[in-house]
């Protein structure tokens, strides 16, 4: 595959791994990107990873403000093929069909459930016990093209979204390696998806951040690891905003959703619609991230947060 003329379109680090494949395997000829942006206070000028590794490795770099307009320069290129992964733009037919071996997508989710651009947080969230890295023929809609290659790997009840994101991004890129042979010899499977199966996993909103502890406390744990380590689940006490980082099931007692009930070594037991769940790792607002642990040692008076209501 080294004479394979592939451009690339991908943004974040999830992208990295594949595109380092493709250029240890292929002939990458030119990577498009998501234009630079402003970050933080200072507006420093931020780059993509992907762009970075491009950078690095001598290959032009094209960042169309609208990929749907602005597609010219990135075929006059002449790919042989498309590789997307986690790009963030809608590609345009006209780019679709350009390539000789067609425009394939690296999916993180086993499709047609967790179509769209969060499916790692959503299948954590929601409390999917398998995720996995669908290679697919790109279609017109999100996520709806043909299927080629799976492959499954358990959520361990320890998983974040961080350490689901890096092992999906390896997966990603073994499988693309195991599945371009057979794309390029025309063998490879397409398999059309079952639209009355699809689910779609849109991207996390500020209202979805926020813990709702009339959920069970299951519901609670899954969105606090869901939302780790971006954007990071949260709450309020005494009207100040509380990031979550990390939380454990607790007892089975339950009170007022809301209310503090325990104060163990490890943390803060609140009550949920059908027990407790325990905050072990907290971020006050204007403070750094510390064990809850850490912040009740430096409490003179533990049990003056007995009764206290989050999230109001």
């Amino acid at each position: 595959m080294n004479n394979l003329k592939v451009l690339f379109m991908g943004t974040p680090d999830f992208s990295v791994p594949v595109l380092k494949m493709l250029i240890d395997n292929c002939n990458v000829i030119g990577v498009v990107t998501q234009p630079d942006k402003p970050v933080g206070r200072s507006g420093k000028i931020s780059i993509s990873p992907v762009k970075e590794v491009a950078l690095q490795n001598n290959i032009q770099v094209l960042q169309p403000t609208k990929i749907r307009k602005e597609y010219e320069e990135a075929l006059s290129l002449n790919p042989d093929i498309i590789i997307t992964c986690a790009y963030g733009q809608i590609v345009p037919e006209e780019v679709l069909n350009y390539p000789k071996y067609g425009c394939i997508n690296v999916h993180a989710s086993l499709l047609p459930r967790h179509r769209g651009g969060a499916p790692i947080h959503r299948a954590i969230i929601e409390g999917d016990k398998e995720s996995g890295v669908t290679i697919m023929h790109m279609g017109i809609g999100m996520d709806d093209g043909d299927i080629i290659n799976t492959r499954v790997i358990p959520i361990e009840d320890n998983d974040t979204s961080e350490s689901l994101f890096d092992k999906l991004s390896i997966l990603g890129s073994e499988l693309l390696l195991d599945t371009l042979p057979s794309i390029i010899d025309g063998s490879a499977n397409r398999v059309k998806q079952d639209n009355s199966l699809a689910t779609y996993s849109y991207n996390i909103k500020p209202e979805d951040e926020v813990i709702d502890f009339n959920k069970t406390n299951r519901e609670v744990y899954n969105l606090v690891r869901g939302l780790n380590s971006w954007p990071v689940a949260h709450t309020y006490l005494d009207g100040k905003r509380v990031k979550v980082w990390a939380s454990r099931i607790g007892s089975d007692k339950t009170t007022k959703p809301g209310e503090i009930i325990n104060i163990y070594k490890d943390g803060i037991g609140v009550s949920t619609s059908n027990g407790e769940i325990v905050l072990t790792e907290i971020q006050l607002e204007g403070k750094k991230r510390m064990s809850t642990e850490a912040f009740l040692n430096g409490l003179q008076d533990k049990k003056s947060l007995i009764g206290k209501m989050l999230g109001v």
